[in-house]
């Protein structure tokens, strides 16, 4: 049974620190079904690849243990795959040797460990109940590019067919800690077994390791029915609480927005900018529109009063919110043609959906200041690499812009989560502005409607840095960049 994790980030024996092994050395460690083991087939600044290699004990599997109704062992209890495929074990070693890392934790490395990096994970045989598709639909939302190919039953005799096990490998750029989480959850998801009693601490696990990022999976259900074994008690109380989680998140954001709302009463900043958002698609030519992170509707409702748009699409990870736009939208009475044109989904900007593909523009409306650091390059992969739509249109609170709010003290700002994002974009500012300009290859820009606050003109330059699109091959979308100035969010720039 083998796992390997594979870098490119430089200097790539980074690795080592993260996991907290060193790569000079094989490694052991004990465990009650056997021994894994740690080294490294390759470490060198380009390129670091770290194994974990199980050594399954397949009778100490069955010591001890008899049948359901208390007759002796049977024979394949010690002839299976267990020793040799990727399933619970795998997951309990990997907690077990690399507990540090999975909690993002490193001494020498921390900023890396906070980073997400270039990483490779290869699972050679995954036995997976429901095949190919599975294994995209598990890890594919999480960002990750997916390579999965069945295995035969026997290379030498090809006639047998194929077997029920695949070759898995998954790419992405991802902190490390939660590559090692997403396989601790979802390897016994795939293999649909575990090799150990499941009970109440078990929802206790998945919910720990899948924070962050299970509740807006789009698979949420078969994930946690699976890691619960189908146990129907353990998996309602475990998607009970999932609901919990969301609906206080939904409440928090809830006072944000109102937060936010007060503060820019007096300027009226709200219709400003979607009225700046709503011209710069006019100007697109754009027909399909997908709002990102769309809230209770409000751009949506706008959206589809605009003929031109022939459909138009809102994505949340709150599903108490995409209620709250539905209801503003009023979709069980609007007509049939209206209808029709519309469509609301759950999904999360930091996972991999195959229904943002397709659309001519999407808008990110004050949606990127809430994100934290290590997943603003996740969020990029998913925007510019994998839904790729022709204009991207964004906004996002501008801090020098603050001191026109009367109400607002100095120093603070319209909500708690906007403050980290400013105050990374002010320590980034000098690189990021270089690096935008040499990324957006002469930018046009409309400064016209400024009103006076020349200095905003730094602003687009520094969320352009933000983007590394160099990362991204093929052509790449028109990209607005709207802001807060005087009297709209009139600075805008794009590149071809």
């Amino acid at each position: 049974m083998l796992l390997t994790i594979t870098t490119t980030h430089h200097p790539a024996t980074d690795l080592s620190f993260l996991l907290h092994k060193h790569p000079a050395r094989l490694q052991t460690f004990p465990l009650n079904f056997g021994r894994a083991h740690v080294f490294y087939p390759e470490a060198t600044d380009e390129c670091c690849t770290a194994a974990l290699l199980l050594d399954v004990d397949a009778v100490g599997l069955v010591r001890g243990k008899r049948g359901s109704s208390g007759e002796g062992r049977t024979l394949a209890q010690y002839v299976n795959d267990r020793p040799y495929v990727a399933s619970s074990l795998l997951s309990v070693a990997i907690a077990g040797v690399f507990g540090s890392a999975m909690a993002g934790r490193s001494g020498e490395r921390p900023e890396t460990a906070a980073t997400a990096i270039a990483l490779e994970a290869t699972l050679p045989v995954v036995p997976c109940r429901g095949g190919e598709d599975v294994i995209t639909r598990l890890f594919a939302p999480l960002g990750y590019e997916v390579e999965a190919h069945r295995l035969p039953l026997d290379e030498e005799f090809p006639e047998w067919g194929e077997s029920g096990y695949f070759h898995v490998c998954l790419r992405a750029t991802v902190r490390l800690a939660d590559l090692l989480s997403h396989l601790y959850v979802l390897i016994p998801v795939l293999d649909d077994e575990k090799h150990y009693y499941v009970g109440d601490d078990e929802v206790d696990k998945l919910l720990a390791w899948g924070a962050g990022w299970l509740p807006s999976h789009p698979e949420k259900n078969l994930i946690t029915d699976r890691y619960l074994s189908h146990k129907r008690t353990l998996t309602r109380a475990a998607l009970d609480r999932l609901l919990e989680d969301d609906a206080d998140e939904d409440e928090a954001s809830s006072g944000h927005d109102a937060e936010e709302a007060v503060v820019e009463e007096r300027v009226n900043l709200h219709t400003q900018r979607h009225g700046a958002v709503l011209a710069a698609l006019r100007e697109s030519g754009a027909r399909r529109v997908v709002d990102l992170g769309c809230g209770d509707g409000k751009l949506l409702k706008l959206l589809l009063a605009e003929r031109a748009f022939t459909e138009v699409a809102g994505m949340d990870v709150s599903h108490r919110a995409l209620e709250l736009a539905a209801r503003r939208l009023h979709l069980d009475s609007l007509p049939p043609a209206q209808r029709s044109r519309l469509h609301l989904f759950q999904g999360s900007l930091t996972y991999r959906d195959v229904r943002l593909a397709g659309y001519d523009a999407a808008t990110v409306v004050e949606v990127i200041e809430h994100l934290d650091a290590p997943r603003l390059a996740t969020f990029e992969r998913i925007v510019f690499e994998f839904a790729r739509p022709t204009h991207v249109v964004l906004t996002t609170p501008n801090a020098e812009y603050n001191t026109v709010f009367e109400t607002l003290p100095a120093g603070e700002f319209r909500h708690g989560d906007v403050a980290a994002a400013s105050d990374q974009v002010t320590d980034e500012r000098d690189d990021a502005c270089a690096r935008g300009d040499q990324i957006l290859h002469e930018p046009k820009a409309d400064h016209a409607s400024r009103a006076g606050h020349e200095d905003a003109a730094v602003i687009p330059k520094i969320i352009c840095g933000w983007f590394h699109f160099q990362i991204f091959q093929g052509a790449l979308p028109v990209f607005h960049v709207l802001f807060n100035t005087s009297n709209s969010y009139g600075v805008s720039m794009w590149c071809q």
